[in-house]
């Protein structure tokens, strides 16, 4: 196929090129500027392509016909299969004319030389732009429906997508991408814009206040993020269905993160101080009028502006913070169905993100590489290194095994059942990883006894031990009066047998004079969660031993992480019901937790609402206690622990929703 494509060496231009070049027997003509064939060039080398492959032709977006020569055009006639338009202006800081010239005039004279040349199909790269300021959910059928369009860039989105709709004589698609992001895998990106704005704001975070630091986010606006890479594979793939010419498309994610969860997200990455506790736009909303008014009058817009720009904020992207417009997508996932193409999680590349903009695009790098020594990466780590896991079968274990084995690690897996061990290693070796199975039951201590006397005898040690098998109970004390197995089942696995796998391999960590240990804690064992008693005391004792011996073998080269873990979505939870309708963390976010302790090798991992909650209980135990128990008293126990059948709640109460949002991660 022949393609003929506006702003190839844009951003998401170069990744669409790529994209297209994959295909059998394709050609790309790429329209330039006079003067700018160089970047063409430097594309050409980066895809390792033939010259006749990628072909640039001269033009220029602000002319007629986009000023293409009557020669170029000639051969160009009949012969292009598809012609994609992604040169425009993506900047809120540019002034009106420009974005009015280059976004809509631009888009009138590409359609017209689409039609001279007569190409089969033209593909517009619009925006989620074009739906304005609307409130709610814009569909991919929506158009006329857009409001608030007073932004010039807003407008001229979505005026230009009103050409194609309303003047193109040739088929067409149109393509609203949401805010578009770095490469999932490299985070590669060519300019600070959307999101990255308030990267600033939170390394500055970072540098003048401890991580353990809690903030306040505030849950305002919808930012929908995609990672250039799903873009391009999408444009790419919904471009070549035989259905689709006249419909619109919507390249977002399924969800969009308000401004507090956002930049939590980008803290985590940063490993800056957590918005640990998050408020609502509708406690602002309540403020009298007369009281917002009077704010306003004692903050100047100079002091703001001034502000802005000491952080690198434009004060246009102000208006976009509260930003009300959800996007459906149902057209688009059913173009990319069967086709492996999805947005990730915004949480599972922002590291990504956040390690290219700090090396790459941070203004202040230079100053800062004299000051900042970087740390080595999860390869550099974990390279030779025997890591063994217990649990690791399932929920938080097999995603970290599977990390660790993708990242070099030769893991030992460990668990009670054959069958999901055998299936754990055969993943691992479909990622091209290394690593080796041994059954053991952990509760059982002379089974751990036999684990490390084999383990010693094939390896001869272990590197980094991950103590993440475990046992919870969630019931409240005066169901448990009778019940004082609970407490021996929870002491024997999550403290005992965890004790005894730390006790056996020391001697060969401190002989060698290196060693590090990770124990997977809870986030309860910091807030004193009610109704699991028997599980944080378990983990409180594991906890205070950890303290105890890193103090001691700290000078042995012995290295201890506790990392307390909120809520995380695994098998373990699984009984109770009511965990399916509050706030919780993936097993592959944990995952990262425990990556990134191998990497920084810290004392403590911890969200910001778990050392919240510990300095809370430390400074005003009263209260603390008071806001404990209301939680205890709105959520009730399961079935289960009261002796019953259980059932599956359909939704929980508004409270207890509010509840479990406002205190993210606790266990309740």
């Amino acid at each position: 196929m022949n393609y003929l494509v506006t702003g190839a060496t844009g951003f998401i231009g170069r990744f669409l090129v790529a994209r297209l070049l994959r295909r059998e027997g394709a050609r790309v003509f790429a329209i330039v500027r006079p003067g700018s064939e160089y970047k063409l060039d430097a594309l050409r080398r980066r895809l390792c392509v033939e010259e006749d492959r990628l072909v640039p032709i001269k033009g220029d977006l602000t002319k007629k016909l986009l000023g293409i020569g009557k020669r170029d055009q000639d051969d160009l006639v009949g012969q292009i299969d598809h012609f994609f338009h992604l040169a425009a202006i993506y900047d809120l800081n540019a002034d009106e004319n420009t974005q009015r010239y280059i976004n809509i005039e631009g888009t009138r004279q590409t359609l017209k030389l689409a039609e001279k040349l007569n190409v089969k199909c033209f593909h517009h790269i619009s925006s989620v732009g074009a739906a304005g300021l609307y409130q709610g959910t814009f569909t991919e059928d929506m158009f006329e429906e857009a409001v608030g369009l007073d932004d010039p860039y807003l407008l001229t989105k979505h005026e230009s997508e009103g050409l194609v709709r309303q003047e193109s004589r040739i088929p067409w698609r149109i393509y609203r991408p949401s805010l578009v992001v770095g490469h999932s895998q490299t985070g590669e990106m060519d300019k600070i814009d959307g999101p990255y704005y308030f990267f600033k704001v939170v390394q500055k975070l970072k540098d003048y206040l401890p991580n353990w630091i809690p903030l306040l986010g505030v849950e305002v606006g919808h930012f929908n993020v995609v990672p250039v890479d799903f873009v391009a594979d999408a444009l790419d793939h919904i471009a070549h269905q035989p259905e689709g010419n006249g419909q619109c498309f919507h390249l977002t994610a399924d969800r969009s993160y308000n401004f507090g969860e956002l930049l939590d997200i980008i803290a985590s990455a940063a490993q800056a101080p957590r918005m640990a506790v998050h408020l609502n736009q509708r406690m602002f909303d309540a403020v009298p009028g007369f009281v917002k008014k009077g704010m306003s009058a004692l903050t100047p817009r100079m002091l703001i502006n001034q502000t802005l720009e000491n952080l690198d904020i434009p004060p246009s992207i102000l208006p976009f913070l509260t930003f009300p417009t959800e996007y459906d997508n149902q057209r688009a996932q059913a173009a990319l169905a069967g086709s492996g193409i999805k947005v990730p999680d915004v949480e599972d590349y922002m590291q990504q993100l956040w390690d290219f903009w700090e090396n790459h695009l941070d203004p202040d790098r230079d100053e800062r590489e004299d000051e900042l020594q970087p740390l080595p990466s999860l390869p550099e780590r974990v390279e030779d290194k025997i890591v063994l896991i217990t649990g690791a079968t399932s929920g938080i274990g097999k995603a970290s095994a599977l990390k660790l084995a993708r990242a070099g690690a030769t893991v030992l897996v460990v668990a009670r059942t054959p069958e999901k061990l055998e299936e754990t290693l055969h993943e691992i070796k479909q990622l091209g990883g290394t690593a080796r199975a041994y059954r053991c039951d952990v509760t059982d201590l002379d089974q751990i006894d036999e684990l490390v006397e084999k383990v010693l005898a094939d390896y001869g040690r272990v590197d980094i031990l991950i103590n993440n098998a475990g046992r919870s109970i969630r019931r409240s004390v005066v169901h448990a009066f009778d019940r004082f197995h609970d407490y021996e089942r929870t002491m024997q696995l999550n403290y005992f047998g965890a004790l005894r796998l730390i006790m056996k391999l020391l001697p060969t960590m401190v002989e060698r004079g290196f060693g590090h240990v990770i124990n997977i804690s809870s986030i309860g064992v910091l807030t004193n969660a009610p109704r699991f008693s028997a599980y944080v005391a378990s983990k409180a004792a594991l906890d205070a031993f950890t303290r105890c011996a890193g103090s001691e073998l700290a000078h042995q080269g012995v290295r201890f992480t506790t990392i307390n873990m909120p809520l995380v979505r695994t098998p373990m939870i699984a009984p109770t019901k009511i965990y399916n309708h509050v706030p919780t963390i993936s097993p592959n976010q944990a995952a990262d937790m425990i990556c990134e302790a191998v990497v920084r090798q810290p004392k403590r991992i911890a969200t910001s609402l778990g050392i919240l909650g510990q300095v809370m209980h430390f400074i005003t135990p009263r209260v603390t206690e008071t806001i404990m128990n209301t939680g205890y008293k709105l959520f009730s126990d399961s079935a289960a622990a009261r002796g019953e059948k259980e059932v599956n709640p359909k939704r929980i109460k508004r409270e207890q929703a509010a509840f479990s949002r406002l205190f993210k991660g606790i266990h309740w």
